[in-house]
């Protein structure tokens, strides 16, 4: 087995587990899950570790790593303060060496760590946790990807009913990662499932497909080689992803019902591949985006009268702590100056996963909707 393929099992088994063990509880009753969610928010963190003689928290709601104390059987623990509704990042130093929580099923592997997470539940459930309401599927497809002359992975959610839908097609999602992450993060941190599947039960969005591929290519190795690798992911994504799709799934295959979004260096794929294929994206977002710029760019925006008429939807969002917060303005301004059609959606918040679950519960009632 490749080592690729090996990392690809481990991820669908944590993913099976997360879905049999929903992290929306902090634990199943009799189950020793950790850490335990209390009803006031607090939340407590253990970790056996008898041979220990140090262990820290450290948690993107800390801003320095908490020391945890151990009792007389080996057991650490440290509860912090009420949090507000939202999932957490966290992981343990035990003696100068960073860990996931080993008794936590919620865990994302990401391209070169893992972080262990922890859902505070809000009351009522917030847009991102499971509900009582139809699901939908999401299925885990391995592909060969001819352009790439490798095999790939790719997660393909599909609305509820699908299967019994006769023969419906749907509109489509192409829903793209950052540069950390794996074709995994939009399922497992994002909660794309369950913010679509709770949109739904709503009412505020159309019933589709949402495909979540893998953005890296085998051409990435440094900063220097992304602008290759966004060509590269692009000739995967128009050559192999999508036939694939459109062989498998019932998918409306113009570009009135094809959308394009992203975060991250997924945004910059996003309005790369999206401004540069107008004829087959009608919609194209991107939040905290790596954006073009120079000639690149000159180039994406030489036909604005092409854009606004094929464009149903170019939807720009971003936090104003964002590190490429200012990068999102210059583009922003190009448009402007372009008069090129646009959603500039700016928020408070930095380059974070709790602001991306947001944007596309703002952004998946405009797609598709033939208002716009």
């Amino acid at each position: 087995m490749s080592r690729y393929s090996l990392w690809q099992l481990v991820v669908s088994m944590v993913l099976l587990w997360s879905t049999v063990c929903p992290p929306v509880a902090a634990q199943p009753q009799g189950a020793e899950l950790w850490p335990q969610v209390h009803a006031n928010r607090q939340v407590t963190f253990y970790l056996r570790a008898a041979d220990a003689q140090r262990v820290l928290l450290e948690a993107n709601f800390l801003a320095e790593p908490e020391p945890m104390l151990k009792d007389a059987e080996g057991l650490w623990s440290v509860t912090v303060e009420p949090l507000a509704p939202e999932i957490y990042e966290y992981n343990f130093k035990v003696d100068g060496l960073a860990i996931a929580d080993p008794m936590n099923p919620f865990v994302k592997v990401w391209r070169r760590s893992a972080r262990s997470m922890v859902l505070v539940p809000g009351d009522p459930p917030m847009f991102y946790e499971e509900q009582d309401v139809p699901y939908g599927t999401v299925r885990i497809h391995r592909y060969p990807s001819k352009s790439l002359d490798t095999t790939r992975g790719l997660y393909v959610y599909t609305p509820p009913a699908y299967e019994t839908s006769g023969q419906l097609k749907y509109p489509v999602l192409y829903l793209l990662h950052g540069s950390g992450d794996t074709e995994d993060a939009w399922t497992i941190v994002g909660r794309a499932n369950a913010v679509m599947d709770n949109a739904l039960a709503a009412g505020r969005a159309r019933p589709m497909i949402i495909v979540m591929p893998y953005g890296h290519t085998p051409s990435i190795t440094s900063d220097r080689s992304r602008p290759r690798n966004w060509r590269s992911f692009e000739a995967d994504l128009i050559g192999d992803v999508i036939p694939f799709v459109e062989r498998n799934y019932r998918v409306r295959s113009d570009s009135e019902h094809r959308a394009i979004a992203g975060l991250s260096m997924g945004g910059g794929q996003s309005l790369r591949i999206g401004l540069g294929h107008p004829e087959m994206f009608g919609w194209v977002v991107a939040f905290s985006s790596s954006t073009p710029t120079g000639e690149e760019l000159d180039v994406l925006l030489a036909k604005p009268e092409t854009l606004n008429q094929s464009l149903r939807l170019l939807w720009i969002g971003c936090g104003r702590k964002d590190f490429l917060f200012e990068a999102n303005q210059r583009f922003l301004a190009a448009l402007e100056a372009k008069a090129i059609k646009h959603t500039a959606h700016i928020t408070d918040g930095a380059h974070e996963w709790r602001l991306w679950r947001y944007y596309l519960n703002e952004v998946l009632p405009l797609l598709f909707d033939a208002k716009k």
